[in-house]
C-alpha cells in the first residue's frame, strides 16, 4: 500500500472517529434532562408537603439545576467541536 492510500485511510478513520465522538458527546444531554425532572419532581412534592419552605426549595432547586446543566453545556459543546473544529486540525495534521 503506498502513501497516498495510507492518508486517505487516515483521513477516513480521523473523520469517522469525529463523527462518533460527536454523537457520543452530545447523547450527553440525556443525562440532565432526567436529572433535572427528578429535581424538580421532588421540588414539587417538598412544597406540596410543606408549602412554608418554599423559598428555601426554590434556592435550592435552581442552583442543582444550574450545576446539572452543565453537563449537558460540557457534551454539547465537545460535540460542536469534534463536528467544527477537530476534522479540520486532523487533516492538517495528516497533510
Amino acid at each position: 500500500m503506498d502513501f497516498a492510500n495510507f492518508q486517505i485511510l487516515a483521513k477516513g478513520i480521523a473523520l469517522a472517529g469525529c463523527g462518533i465522538g460527536a454523537g457520543l458527546a452530545l447523547i450527553a444531554g440525556i443525562g440532565p434532562g432526567i436529572g433535572e425532572g427528578n429535581a424538580v419532581a421532588r421540588a414539587c412534592e417538598a412544597v406540596g408537603r410543606q408549602p412554608e419552605c418554599l423559598k428555601d426549595v426554590r434556592s435550592l432547586l435552581i442552583l442543582g439545576v444550574a450545576l446539572s446543566e452543565t453537563t449537558g453545556i460540557y457534551g454539547f459543546v465537545t460535540g460542536l467541536m469534534l463536528i467544527f473544529l477537530a476534522p479540520g486540525m486532523f487533516m492538517n495534521f495528516l497533510g
